[in-house]
């Protein structure tokens, strides 16, 4: 029969032991959209200036990032315009916004605010009294 024939042997080499490390499972993370520094709306300032003077006053409110309303009722008529025209370039500096409410009463609002403007002719329309 066959004779057993020998195997050429090869030497064994010793392998370090070297571990494939493997992704851990990881725990899904809520990612969260960075939130801006925006003052929260918690108050709307009503003044009644009745002298140039009280301007100060209202640009400090608004500088604080507070809606200002401004009745210029008690006020005369030149130092009405000067205080409109005060508060006209506050909003500018600051990129907010003025409306007229009544024709002497404004309504200054800091650049995160907006205001609702709806058109009063829809308004109207849409209105339960106007049964035309």
């Amino acid at each position: 029969m066959d004779t057993p024939q020998e195997i050429e042997s090869t030497p064994v080499v010793r392998v370090p032991d070297v571990r494939i490390k493997t992704r851990e499972a990881r725990t899904p993370s809520l990612v969260v959209a960075p939130q801006l520094d925006m003052p929260v709306l918690d108050r709307i300032v009503t003044l009644h200036p009745r002298f140039y003077n009280e301007a100060r006053t209202i640009g400090e409110h608004y500088r604080l990032g507070n809606p200002v309303i401004m009745n210029l009722s008690d006020m005369e008529e030149g130092e009405r315009k000067r205080l409109v025209d005060f508060a006209s370039g506050l909003v500018f500096g600051h990129n907010g916004t003025i409306e007229r409410v009544t024709s002497k009463v404004f309504l200054l609002s800091p650049a995160n605010i907006r205001v609702s403007n709806e058109d009063k002719t829809a308004a109207a329309e849409a209105s339960f009294f106007n049964q035309s």
